[in-house]
């Protein structure tokens, strides 16, 4: 599972490093074994999630609070320290990706409000796009866009895109979601700012910023070979014309101009002033609040002036509370879950027993694949704390399998989950799971495309 939110954890990566290193070497204990299990019943509660009718965030965090809690009673009071420390790395961790997601869904939520993807519809559909149109057009926007604004954000904001011009269409709107995950996770690959493990591997001096880009066309074949075959899929025709065209109210465009900001401090805050990302996230909700101050206030004088009572007015903390708070409660159940899981032990073992099993071609495979179903940090994090004695080519590919490989599943990366959250239940595991082989055969030829074009990167 890839929270894939690079700006928001940059800051998070030292208290990583405390946390889950930390080994208590408990896989071959019965508390180790119950964790595991515990583990797998609830992700297979988030698989039914359909079925059974219980939130997905429900399971996992009863799941962490188990884990967690059998780990501080199984390990000594001498030890109790070493499990709190590790716990609060974790949270740490989370608390970064927290507000990283509140802040970006305000901005998201806002701009829905003010009518921006209103607008966006309606010149779309006054070009007269078609479906095929849309979901290439879509997609594209999220493979070039993710590198920069990270896949999380990238899939939130197309997704408001997709839903405001195609609402009526269900099968559509599926397979664009499906698109737009592959797309946006496969952009965010090549770039040292668009996955957090892009980012460990460049701070950890294993490749260079420049040397990204190298796994530039293996992405977008991961994306394209996909994209291809589900084009096929998308239904005929053109979205039904809006009846008249939308117009962005009042302080829309101030909102869109501020997120820009918001993200730019992000960056300049991190690269330049060292500042932790909720730093940057957070200045641009205060100027976000500001905003709605000077939209408040114009809101109720035309009201006035219309002779209109006004008393709600426009508030950012009324549209907060409109949030997505199964996802961000789903996102702690993950990473409390993985934390728990990398503090007994079994990360490491995994790590030790592909490496040490498979050669390293083999390996870095796997380990993307297992990102699809385990969150990606702890699994980068246990490959960097190992350092196998691999040459820059392995060290691409293991960063394109960890950032392309959570797209096998809708569970797989922050913005599959984020995707079902916002989805209104038209993009599902299961409906994901039916493209999961087609996505397969993207993730293999990514990977063969790597080992040919860059042949000259591996000098084992």
């Amino acid at each position: 599972m890839s929270p894939g939110v690079p700006l928001a954890l940059l800051s998070a990566l030292p208290a990583v490093a405390e946390g889950e290193a930390t080994n208590f070497h408990l896989t071959a204990h019965p508390v180790g074994w119950i964790c595991l299990a515990l583990f797998v019943l609830a992700y297979a509660a988030v698989i039914l999630e359909e079925r059974i009718h219980v939130a997905k965030s429900k399971p996992v965090m009863l799941a962490a609070g188990l884990i967690w809690g059998l780990l501080a009673w199984q390990v000594p009071a001498s030890g109790s320290d070493a499990v709190r420390a590790a716990f609060e790395g974790m949270f740490l961790e989370y608390s970064e990706v927290f507000f990283f997601l509140v802040v970006a869904m305000t901005y998201v939520t806002a701009m829905g409000e003010r009518n921006v993807f209103e607008a966006l519809r309606s010149q779309l559909t006054r070009r007269h796009l078609s479906y095929r149109q849309l979901f290439w057009v879509t997609g594209a926007i999220a493979f070039l866009i993710s590198p920069v604004l990270d896949n999380l954000t990238t899939a939130l904001v197309m997704s408001a895109v997709i839903l405001a011009v195609c609402s009526g269409n269900a099968r559509f709107i599926t397979l664009a979601f499906v698109n737009l995950v592959v797309a946006a996770n496969a952009g965010g690959a090549w770039s040292a700012f668009g996955d957090i493990t892009t980012l460990m591997v460049w701070q950890a001096r294993k490749v260079e910023f420049a040397q990204f880009f190298a796994i530039f066309v293996p992405s977008l074949v991961n994306w394209l070979v996909p994209a291809a075959i589900m084009a096929f899929a998308v239904p005929k025709g053109r979205p039904h014309p809006a009846d008249q065209a939308a117009r962005v109210k009042d302080g829309g465009i101030g909102i869109c101009v501020t997120f820009a900001i918001t993200i730019l401090i992000t960056v300049v805050g991190r690269q330049w002033l060292g500042m932790p990302a909720a730093y940057g996230m957070l200045t641009g909700l205060a100027l976000l609040n500001i905003l709605a101050t000077r939209i408040d206030r114009r809101q109720r004088r035309y009201a006035l002036a219309q002779g209109i009572q006004d008393d709600n007015g426009y508030s950012i903390f009324r549209i907060i509370a409109h949030a997505e708070w199964d996802t961000l409660l789903f996102f702690y159940g993950v990473f409390a879950c993985v934390g728990g899981l990398a503090a007994l032990g079994y990360l490491e073992l995994a790590s030790h027993a592909m490496y040490g099993g498979f050669g390293f071609t083999l390996a870095n495979t796997g380990m993307g694949v297992l990102s699809a179903v385990v969150d990606n940090i702890p699994i980068m994090f246990a490959v960097l704390r190992m350092d196998p004695p691999m040459d820059l080519g392995q060290w691409l590919l293991v960063t394109l399998t960890a950032g392309v490989g959570g797209s096998l599943l809708s569970i797989g990366s922050a913005a599959g989950v984020a995707l079902m959250g916002v989805s209104r239940g038209l993009y599902t595991f299961n409906a994901h799971l039916r493209w999961s082989a087609v996505i397969a055969l993207g993730y293999v030829a990514s990977i063969l495309v790597h080992l040919w074009l860059n042949a000259r990167l591996f000098t084992g």
